[in-house]
């Protein structure tokens, strides 16, 4: 049957041939009241009847004329439209009022019958549109079509971050108090005051030079003057400016600092199909942003670091919650790097997200962030550690220990060290955080420190019960470790903490002086009858690592010894005078 023929139908609820007219028993009321309830039975059985004949043609019709287009298909099925009245009936008849025996069946089969025919309105003249459309396409340049196809992508995309951020929740009121020390004061000694501003002007030389070679990428290549991108980010630009902005605002240069902020505010894009390093944009954007916001008040800091926070979400989505090393921050989909140990996260990756989850919560008012990585210490506690120890490698699906390899330097670090700052930061009251970094450290202690006949006391590996008396450049950095959790320490051993702290301080400076260019290697060894020297070739290089002289800084801090102001000054004048802190060489390490 015709589909224009049933059309009329749908339109008019007293036309000829149903209800009203000469065919229903004419317009005037004696037919109606002569109807018994048998007859009127009858006719709502007819209306229902010509309700399913609306809905089996609206369905053919929607096969045969419907255009291949998701976008109609959308309208159709996914929208509800408001019902259309229905039109005059044919031949200028005037529209019969409602009946009133017709009951509610009987008018919600005429509004169902109206706006099928409605739906099958709409889907004629967009279909016709859609072939104008089509039509006028044809007759353009390929570059015309390549140029409208970019502006309707930029328009759509324009549309879904506004509807994103409309549909967003506001994060919640946050009274700023700018921390104690975010801007100091001047040095009264005028020597100090030179050093400091040779340090800034140090700052303003790397900056000035990235701005000018690689502004907006990730990292400046300083040989080649070019910019580069390391793939531990994905497709994410800008982590020199992002990890740079505490710098930039503590050292107080406030131009540098508005710059990088605008470059945040217009750049920063988080939106990238692309794999990344969970651990490395957490502590690089997530950190820097959060100190950012810390230090400076600027809201634009809050909102990417929370932005950025839930994009790493998925990567908790294991059997036991540990979280996969690597995540494509698009598709959600994460995994492990496939040299570790069967597949296992690794314990400086996943113990290194606490600190910026909490604060996370409590900036956005999302318990989420801090649950998640609470839950990787219930899953820690509830597992046996060898000696008190904890392995780097954690299966995220079975729960269990990987490869018993034990290091307080790479793939270990920085574990503890977001143990004893997530104390700290609650103002000592994350009882749990204390006693597991406490137990640490006893064990540390116990199975893992060392001295050297000459005296120097060190941090070995230690490898399924043996140790490997080496000790990296990474794991000098416990040595401001101890000394910063000095107070708090159990059964009075305070002084202890304080005196360990020293002697690691000291070892590392004798990894530095004991190289021809003064500037340690990438890790030295206390074996074979020698002391803090890099034996082996691979270990031979100076990348720029910062845990020596983080160290320093917290034992000046800590103690106001000069001898750490000096140490850490001796480096300075190495890096400027030999040029490494420019170039990564080798010969600076042998």
């Amino acid at each position: 049957m015709p589909t224009a023929s049933l059309l009329p139908l749908f339109g008019s609820a007293a036309g000829p041939g149903t209800l009203g007219g000469p065919a229903g028993g004419g317009a005037g009321g004696g037919a109606r009241k002569a109807a018994g309830p048998g007859a009127f039975r009858l006719t709502e059985k007819f209306v229902l009847l010509l309700v399913f004949s609306a809905f089996i043609t609206l369905c053919f019709g929607a096969i045969f004329f419907l255009p291949d287009s998701s976008k109609l298909l959308s309208g159709v099925f996914f929208h509800s439209a408001a019902l259309q009245p229905p039109p005059p009936p044919p031949g200028g008849q005037p529209r019969a009022p409602p009946q009133p025996g017709g009951g509610p069946v009987a008018a919600a089969a005429v509004a169902a019958a109206a706006g099928g025919a409605g739906s099958l309105e709409r889907i004629r003249a967009d279909h016709e549109r859609a072939l104008r459309e089509a039509k006028e396409t044809l007759q353009k340049l390929p570059e015309e079509i390549r140029r409208d196809i970019r502006q309707d992508k930029e328009k759509l995309l324009q549309d879904a971050r506004g509807r994103k951020e409309a549909g967003a929740p506001g994060l919640p009121q946050r009274l700023f108090r700018q921390p104690v020390g975010a801007v100091g004061q001047e040095p009264s000694d005028p020597a100090v005051r030179q050093k400091r501003d040779k340090i800034k002007e140090m700052m303003k030389h790397a900056w000035d030079n990235y701005k000018r070679y690689a502004w907006g990428l990730n990292e400046l290549k300083p040989i080649s003057k070019q910019g580069h991108s390391s793939n531990l980010f994905g497709n994410i630009q800008g982590a020199t400016i992002v990890d740079a902005l505490d710098t930039l605002y503590i050292m107080e240069m406030k131009e540098e600092f508005k710059e990088a902020k605008e470059w945040v505010e217009k750049n920063l894009d988080f939106n990238v199909n692309a794999e990344i390093s969970v651990f490395e944009v957490n502590i690089r954007f997530v950190g820097g942003l959060l100190s950012a916001y810390y230090l400076s008040g600027e809201e634009v800091f809050r909102k990417k670091a929370v932005e950025l926070g839930e994009k790493l979400l998925p990567a908790f989505n294991t059997p036991t919650g540990i979280p996969w090393a690597l995540l494509n921050i698009k598709s959600g989909i994460g995994r492990n790097w496939p040299w570790a140990s069967g597949g296992s996260s690794i314990l400086a990756e996943f113990g290194t997200l606490h600190l910026e989850f909490v604060h996370l919560s409590h900036l956005s008012g999302n318990p989420v962030f801090a649950e998640k990585v609470m839950n990787i210490r219930k899953v820690l506690n509830r597992l046996d550690k060898p000696e008190g120890l904890y392995p780097n490698y954690l299966n995220p699906s079975s729960g269990q220990w990987g490869q018993h390899h034990v290091s307080i330097g790479g793939l270990g670090d920085s574990f503890y060290e977001y143990l004893l700052k997530a104390w700290l930061m609650t103002d000592k009251t994350d009882e749990e955080g204390k006693k597991m970094y406490y137990d640490a450290v006893q064990a540390i202690e116990t199975h893992l420190i060392r001295k050297s006949s000459g005296g120097l006391t060190y941090i070995a590996e230690w490898k399924g019960g043996l140790l490997e008396h080496k000790m990296g450049h990474l794991t000098c950095f416990a040595g401001g470790m101890f000394a910063l959790g000095a107070d708090g320490a159990p059964n009075d051993r305070t002084g202890h903490h304080i005196e360990l702290g020293a002697e690691i301080a000291r070892t590392c400076h004798e990894s530095y002086d004991r190289t021809s260019m003064k500037l340690g290697p990438e890790a030295f060894r206390f074996d074979g009858g020698v002391e803090a020297i890099a034996t082996r070739q691979n270990e031979k290089y100076y990348i720029l690592r910062p845990e020596v002289i983080e160290t320093y800084m917290y034992m000046w801090r800590l103690t106001h010894d000069p001898k750490y102001r000096q140490w850490g000054w001796e480096a300075v004048e190495i890096k400027v005078i030999s040029g490494c802190a420019a170039q990564d060489v080798e010969y600076c390490c042998t």
